[in-house]
């Protein structure tokens, strides 16, 4: 998730205040559709034999021919871009695109980072993120964080509205969001509460007096101390109404209907969950190691849990800490932003920042569930089915203390095409081919912009892979092609920066068929959806994107196939962490590339210094 130049307003320009440059940011283009069909034979071309490419070639004839389909859709979406009220031709892409999937967001579609260590006791390390979180929000409200910058150009700040009491709410077809700053809930939250969990208990526990000024530090630590005396005992099975939100979405919003049905209580404790400012999930273990205390981020015990809030801070027994992000709403670098604030400072200057002062300890209730027979077995099933789907993940870390940003700059390399060649490499001798590869690109440059979908592979990958292996080779040739494959990789990020990229623009024709096709006269099938390079291209081999910052030390996604290994990295200048994950069928493959990137890493590196030197 690099961040990025692109055009960029005059730093004289910027606005202080937090959304006061939203308006002011350039949108997203638009490319033509003879461009981005160009684009798309290029990129999927490396992955296709002559054949496959003949087939695609074909098809995208066929979509983009005068008076085709391809016209008549796109043509929709330029009339759509241009509508008042319309900030970017991806205003509905992206709801359809996070809200609109059916499988589990749990796993599937969460992100999470374990942080840095403190060395505090869980309940210091607790009410530390929470004042952190609060004087941040606070901030916030008032439009006092200041706007990102990249090279003097302010950055979309639009995802830190949903960074507070927001969750998504199921759907039968698409889910929806409950979130401050839209028509329902205008301005920001007027929440003063958090959801703590512990042991699949539920608390309500203020974190605001009825003044809207914070509780001290001593508060929240003998608030949460007294959350962790009533929570002692582990809730009793069938109540822990978080494991519903594990259930593919459809399941889900049908058992959140009977819920709300089944006692007057329940839409009152569904209320606070969803209001609540974010979710406090306190562990009553201690992680053995990285990889444990990652997996349970990312699909701990979901008693514990509820994986529709956007924000949930989870800390362990010896105060190691982490977050699990709900991803609609929310970008991996608008979340670094947000730890990078409350890590970078003390809990002790947050409060005093944010006006917090001692009150007495924070009102704590328990939310409790009226259940039924029928709700109980709902969520033990639940539950039971997501422990499987976790023991169905296989998971590996790797650390290299030898290698980061500044060693690739050393080598006159740039970091991240160093990181992407060698999970090709890596790849290629571990499973035997080159497959598709996705890495999330940053497009915040842009009003209301989120990321770009790269696809690393290209022909130049293709020659680096395969003269790594070439015993006839010699070092030259294979700096020669790695260099040439490093230099395509940057100049096709470069392209994504800039909003020329073929992937989500032809997704969007696609959904508008879906939506529209009747109404725009396109009712017939379009076999560029079925062609070849859109099959293939979008089946990822490998998932990757990076997050960089020194206050965390892993970043983690689940698989997106059943061929897939995701690859959460964090590249920073003295290190690059990984953490990987796909579905346990295909464990050995995981493993085997771990080892293979291991060892390519260190052969890149000894390849480029030979020649630095």
């Amino acid at each position: 998730m690099t961040l990025n130049s692109g055009p960029e307003l005059a730093p004289h320009t910027v606005e202080p205040h937090t959304f006061e440059n939203e308006d002011r940011l350039p949108r997203v283009p638009l490319p033509s559709l003879d461009d981005t069909c160009a684009r798309f034979l290029t990129w999927c071309a490396p992955l296709l034999s002559d054949e496959e490419l003949a087939a695609t070639r074909t098809a995208v004839t066929d979509f983009q021919r005068p008076g085709g389909p391809g016209r008549a859709l796109h043509a929709a979406l330029e009339t759509y871009d241009g509508s008042p009220g319309v900030h970017s031709w991806l205003d509905t892409f992206w709801p359809a695109r996070y809200l609109g999937r059916r499988d589990r967001i749990a796993l599937n579609a969460n992100f999470i980072f374990l942080f840095r260590d403190s060395g505090q006791t869980q309940v210091d390390r607790a009410a530390g993120l929470i004042a952190g979180a609060v004087d941040y929000k606070l901030r916030l409200d008032d439009e006092a964080i200041p706007p990102i910058l990249s090279r003097g150009q302010a950055l979309s700040m639009e995802q830190n509205k949903f960074l507070f009491s927001s969750t998504r709410l199921p759907g039968l077809e698409q889910d929806t969001v409950r979130t401050p700053y839209t028509a329902e809930w205008p301005g920001p939250s007027d929440a003063r509460h958090i959801v703590v969990f512990f042991r699949g208990n539920l608390f309500r526990m203020d974190v605001l007096g009825p003044d809207g000024r914070p509780h001290s530090l001593d508060d929240l630590t003998a608030g949460l101390r007294a959350v962790l005396a009533s929570g002692a005992g582990r809730a009793a099975a069938g109540t822990t109404v978080g494991h519903l939100t594990t259930k593919a979405r459809a399941a889900w919003a049908t058992s959140r209907a009977t819920l709300l049905a089944a006692d007057p209580g329940n839409p009152a404790a569904l209320d606070d969950i969803e209001t609540a400012l974010f979710c406090l999930c306190l562990e009553d273990f201690a992680p053995a190691d990285h990889l444990t205390a990652c997996d349970n981020l990312l699909y701990g015990d979901s008693a514990n849990r509820w994986f529709d809030k956007a924000v949930s801070l989870i800390v362990f027994a010896d105060g190691a800490a982490g977050i699990n992000i709900e991803h609609c709403g929310l970008d991996g670098t608008t979340v670094l932003s947000f730890i990078d604030a409350v890590l970078d400072t003390p809990g002790e200057e947050h409060a005093a920042r944010s006006g917090a002062r001692s009150a007495g300890p924070p009102k704590i209730e328990a939310i409790e569930f009226g259940l039924d027979d029928a709700l109980r077995a709902d969520v033990r099933a639940a539950g039971e089915a997501f422990a499987a789907y976790g023991e169905a993940t296989a998971t590996s870390v790797l650390s290299f203390t030898d290698f980061g940003g500044n060693r690739a700059k050393e080598l006159r390399m740039s970091p991240d095409a160093f990181a992407q060649l060698a999970y090709q490499l890596a790849h290629r001798r571990a499973k035997g081919i080159t497959g598709a590869t996705y890495e999330s690109i940053a497009t915040r440059q842009y009003r209301r912009g989120r990321t770009e979908a790269m696809r690393v592979v290209t022909p130049e990958v293709l020659a680096f892979v395969a003269v790594m292996d070439d015993a006839d080779a010699d070092p030259g040739s294979r700096r020669a092609a790695f260099r040439a494959a490093a230099a395509a990789h940057v100049a096709r990020a470069k392209q994504c920066q800039s909003g020329q990229a073929p992937e989500q623009h032809l997704w969007e024709l696609q959904l508008i068929a879906k939506r529209r096709g009747a109404e725009l006269g396109v009712t017939g099938p379009l076999p560029l959806y079925d062609s070849p390079g859109w099959t293939v291209m979008r089946d990822d081999y490998l998932s990757t994107s990076s997050a960089p910052s020194t206050n965390i030390q892993y970043f983690g996604f689940g698989s997106t196939s059943s061929t897939c290994i995701g690859v959460a990295y964090v590249l920073l200048p003295d290190r690059l962490n990984l953490y990987l994950s796909t579905p346990a069928p295909v464990a050995a493959e995981m493993h085997r590339f771990a080892d293979r990137l291991r060892e390519a890493v260190g052969e890149l590196q000894d390849l480029l210094a030979s020649e630095v030197t």
